[in-house]
């Protein structure tokens, strides 16, 4: 996603390439690659739905309806993996293990995200001329859940994205998005230097800092926003890159040294929401929007 924003459409090609190449017959992926080997055989039910939200982005950037086309049978098979770990009540399990055991907890987290990516799914496929009315109601079912039924989802409380993460996808939204983000502000946001992963160190993160800066963007908050994403400055190297995290008091990074491609691809996108250089920048302020315009937030069983 970061790769389209900036332009670099032949490169953003070749990873949905490398995903079609990649992908298992069941529609998952595993968890890690280091290339072509896998470092981690998990298959995570978040990573596996994203690939609708990249898709749909890279169609918002160009009008690519050719490229949906194209890899519309790896979506189709991406979110039927997915849906099939949907409990009755909503949230989705977060994995199987590489036995195929799935987990029998859902993580905040991982559910907004794929509640983004299944919204993106639904309209590739209304985009395609495709009704997928089970992805609605699976749709509905994960939005109330996430709404409405916190105390279903496993508590990890203690990260920042559990905080974030319902305001980011666009499952809250207007007052009840600014109270959440107002009750634990403090805990997380350690001053002048961005967003701690984890409530309970002082290790702050690009990319969390990143993400949760887009969160206020989506509230309209822009100001805010743009003081928060200016404190990944602290982040970047003289090559361009970032570093995954800082240590404060103490100042060190951590892990040592070490910059990753996902905190820099967060900075990018965030940039790009927020000064909305590409035609995709609006993609984070209008999730949800479709989910509200068909009666979201209502209990589906109600």
């Amino acid at each position: 996603m970061a790769l389209t924003a900036t332009g670099h459409l032949d490169e953003a090609r070749a990873a949905y390439q490398w995903l079609a190449r990649h992908q298992r017959r069941d529609g998952s992926w595993f968890n890690y690659y280091v290339g072509d080997w896998v470092s981690s055989r998990r298959l995570d039910t978040n990573v596996t739905a994203y690939v609708a939200t990249g898709l749909w982005h890279y169609h918002q950037v160009t009008g690519d309806v050719d490229t949906l086309a194209m890899y519309w049978p790896m979506i189709e098979r991406a979110i039927t993996f997915v849906l099939r770990a949907q409990r009755e009540d909503g949230p989705v399990s977060w994995s199987y293990d590489e036995r195929g055991s799935r987990a029998d907890f859902a993580l905040l987290t991982g559910s907004s995200s794929i509640f983004l990516s299944l919204e993106c799914a639904l309209r590739i496929a209304a985009q395609l001329g495709h009704d997928r009315p089970t992805w609605r109601g699976a749709l509905g079912r994960l939005g109330h859940a996430i709404a409405a039924h916190e105390e279903a989802f496993a508590p990890k409380v203690v990260f920042a994205m559990d905080w974030y993460y319902p305001v980011l996808t666009g499952v809250v939204r207007g007052g009840e998005a600014d109270n959440r983000l107002a009750q634990r502000a403090r805990e997380f946001v350690l001053g002048e230097h961005g967003v701690r992963c984890v409530s309970t160190n002082d290790w702050v993160t690009a990319a969390e800092t990143s993400e949760y800066a887009m969160a206020l963007v989506t509230l309209g908050r822009r100001d805010e926003a743009r003081t928060v994403l200016a404190s990944t400055r602290a982040h970047r190297t003289a090559e361009g890159e970032y570093l995954t995290g800082w240590v404060y008091p103490q100042r060190v990074t951590f892990p040592t040294m070490e910059t990753s491609s996902y905190s820099t691809a967060a900075v990018l996108l965030a940039v790009d929401t927020l000064a909305e250089t590409s035609a995709a920048s609006h993609l984070f302020r209008e999730a949800g929007e479709w989910w509200r315009a068909v009666g979201g937030g209502k209990c589906p069983r109600c």
